[in-house]
């Protein structure tokens, strides 16, 4: 078995435990680093770093290939978006930034890097050449969200954007996975990083990073036309950086050339810079990292689910989630379908950043001023 080094804010849960461990005892796999975001998610949980030798594992980085969020200041304090601003800029945003697809009138057009005919595959192609078009610029659901925060050391307004790949990222992922050759210990799906479907895995992960990099960029766009337009706050483009938290990569870790997969993990090589959000009604914070050699120069990339979806829904009312969000403007009509991303169903942020503090340095702690999800 390779080895295993933890960052835990909790004992891990024994179903936690049991993937860990089978994905540790792949004869390809040379080290796991497991984050204090870690969560249950499939055959490989969130939360997780994963170095092989040659293998590349398409569910170690996920359906949501390229997810990453998007930071960037304004050049006013967050009190322009008060009780009489906040409604106009919702609604801005709901109208510029859907969560699902633009509607096909009005969708925009693709930029020739993201072009579909660069995908391997007909029936890629095919799919994404709709839905490419239709969900640029788009949220979608889950965690992923447009949030306006409140820089806590000098009032600065800062927005960010946390979204990914939409519905090209699992299209590619199980694409890829169809063609996959289970490991012969975990029964995980396995690709041959240096063979023929390996190579196009790769190629098609390039894209949809592109794509979801595209993706933040324009709704990064939209929210700012918004602030220009009704508070006349200005964009400073010097601090915009952003980051990507599922991908698969080749690094040299320890002398030797690895693919680095991560799934909710955040690269953290030594002063890079990062987002760690916690959830819509608690803290986020920008980082650099530390690079520590045992967690593969990783960190958490936010808070973790402390409740599975549907248990969230169960237990959390529309009140309950009311209370939590006390402070923060969002879209209260949305509330039903928002209950299962409600401050109490993820970890304790502070708790997270307490547990990875020799991951990452601490830069700047925001506060959520307006939420949209």
């Amino acid at each position: 078995m390779s080895a295993i080094q933890l960052w835990l804010v909790e004992p891990l849960a024994d179903e936690v435990a049991r993937v860990v461990r089978r994905i540790a005892d792949e004869p390809d796999v040379r080290a796991v680093a497991v984050l204090p975001d870690v969560h249950l998610a499939g055959d490989v949980c969130v939360g997780m770093a994963i170095a092989t030798e040659r293998r590349i594992f398409p569910a170690a980085v996920g359906g949501d290939i390229g997810c990453g969020m998007t930071a960037l200041a304004f050049d006013c304090a967050a009190d322009v978006v008060d009780g009489r601003t906040a409604p106009r800029l919702l609604e801005a945003i709901a109208a510029h930034v859907p969560t699902a697809r633009h509607r096909r009138v009005i969708a925009p057009p693709l930029p020739e890097a993201l072009d579909p005919s660069q995908l391997s595959d007909e029936r890629l192609r095919a799919a994404a050449r709709d839905e490419a078009r239709l969900e640029l610029g788009t949220i979608g659901g889950g965690n992923h969200f447009a949030e306006l925060q409140r820089d806590v050391s000098d009032g600065r307004l800062w927005l960010l954007v946390h979204s990914g790949s939409r519905g090209l990222g699992p299209l590619i992922r199980d694409h890829h996975l169809a063609r996959a050759t289970p490991a012969a210990r975990s029964g995980l799906a396995a690709l041959d990083g240096e063979g023929d479907d390996g190579r196009a895995y790769l190629a098609d992960h390039a894209w949809a990073i592109r794509w979801a990099t595209a993706n933040r960029d324009r709704i990064v766009d939209a929210v700012a036309t918004a602030l220009v337009e009704i508070v006349g706050a200005r964009p400073l483009d010097e601090t915009r950086f952003a980051c990507v938290h599922n991908l698969v990569r080749r690094e040299e870790h320890d002398g030797r050339a690895l693919w680095v997969h991560r799934k909710g993990a955040m690269p953290a090589a030594d002063g890079e810079r990062g987002c760690v959000p916690g959830s819509m009604g608690s803290p986020s914070f920008h980082v650099e990292g530390r690079g520590v050699a045992a967690a593969l120069a990783s960190s958490a990339h936010g808070a973790g689910r402390a409740l599975p979806r549907v248990a969230a829904r169960r237990v959390i009312s529309v009140a309950a989630l009311e209370r939590q969000m006390a402070g923060v403007f969002w879209d209260r009509r949305r509330a039903a379908l928002l209950r299962d991303e409600a401050p109490a169903a993820y970890k304790d942020i502070g708790a997270v950043m307490r547990a990875q503090r020799d991951l990452v340095r601490i830069v700047r702690r925001l506060e959520p001023v307006l939420s949209w999800k």
